[in-house]
């Protein structure tokens, strides 16, 4: 039996958002008894924003951003039909800017600290033979807190927040199809809800890969849309505060995977974003070691 990792790294302007290199859902369950325990870091950076309406070539204030992160992230199988997911990110967030910029308006150009635990359960609800292949449909509840103090306020000095310091509730449905060859296609959908202002948001991911006993690769394909309720960067009705800002975003990645001895393995990762609003333009890449049990 395949058994699933993930790895997922962050990028973020102003904490408006938090996005993942990887989901946390794969299309594969762990098996009762069985899981996964991974440590990945990702390093991203970005020296062009998306704003509304066009893309600008420097990052306000800070010029450009560097964004290390580290992320533990655990499955574990309940039972063969249900999963239990836990993941928490390290963040170091870190501009450019100017020594006598940040002197003058009392800014930093490091914010650093834990960012928000997230726990999901994940559920097959139906399985499917399609000939020589097989289809399952999943369903996934879960959410995050943050873990920690670190800030999210009003003004242009948390461009390079860690976080939007939003509790946040997820729901979503997951078609992973499964064939012989090893080939798997997984498409998913669902709805964020925020609090601390932060708009809800509409979220999905189509992923085509190979899983097989000796190697695992992906390519993959994520969105997010935010509801109207959001402002924009330096637009009309933006009060300074950005976890308030709407965060759309189309992200391609790819990623993959090599077993070691014992259980052990390496994996690797890519992603970019080739279109969005109130988002930074990164491109970042991902290692991490994983542990199958």
């Amino acid at each position: 039996m395949y058994r699933s990792f993930i790895l997922f790294s962050l990028a973020s302007l102003g904490g408006v958002s938090m996005a993942q290199a990887q989901s946390l859902v794969s299309g594969f369950m762990a098996g009762k008894g069985h899981g996964s325990v991974v440590v990945s870091s990702t390093v991203e950076r970005y020296s062009s924003v998306y704003l509304a309406p066009a893309k600008i070539d420097k990052v306000p204030i800070f010029n450009e951003v560097r964004i290390t992160s580290i992320n533990l992230y655990a499955n574990y199988g309940i039972t063969d039909k249900l999963d239990a997911v836990v993941s928490l990110p390290y963040i170091e967030s870190k501009g450019s800017a100017d020594e006598r910029v940040l002197q003058d308006q009392n800014y930093t150009n490091r914010r650093a600290g834990l960012q928000d635990v997230t726990v999901l359960l994940k559920a097959k609800l139906l399985s499917r033979e399609l000939g020589t292949n097989v289809l399952d449909i999943l369903g996934v509840v879960g959410g995050s807190v943050p873990v920690s103090d670190y800030q999210s306020k009003t003004g242009l000095g948390y461009i390079i927040a860690i976080g939007n310091h939003s509790k946040k509730a997820n729901v979503s449905g997951v078609a992973h199809l499964k064939t012989v060859s090893g080939v798997f296609f997984t498409g998913q959908a669902g709805y964020s809800v925020r609090d601390n202002s932060a708009p809800n948001a509409f979220v999905a991911e189509t992923k085509v890969g190979y899983a097989g006993p000796k190697l695992y690769v992906d390519a993959l394909a994520s969105i997010q849309h935010s509801d109207k309720s959001g402002t924009d960067i330096l637009q009309p009705g933006f009060t300074g505060f950005f976890p308030a800002t709407r965060v759309n975003y189309v992200r391609l990645g790819v990623s993959a995977f090599r077993p070691l001895a014992k259980g052990f393995g390496l994996s690797l990762g890519a992603t970019t974003y080739v279109s969005g609003r109130n988002v930074g333009k990164s491109t970042g890449l991902s290692g991490g070691v994983a542990y199958n049990f």
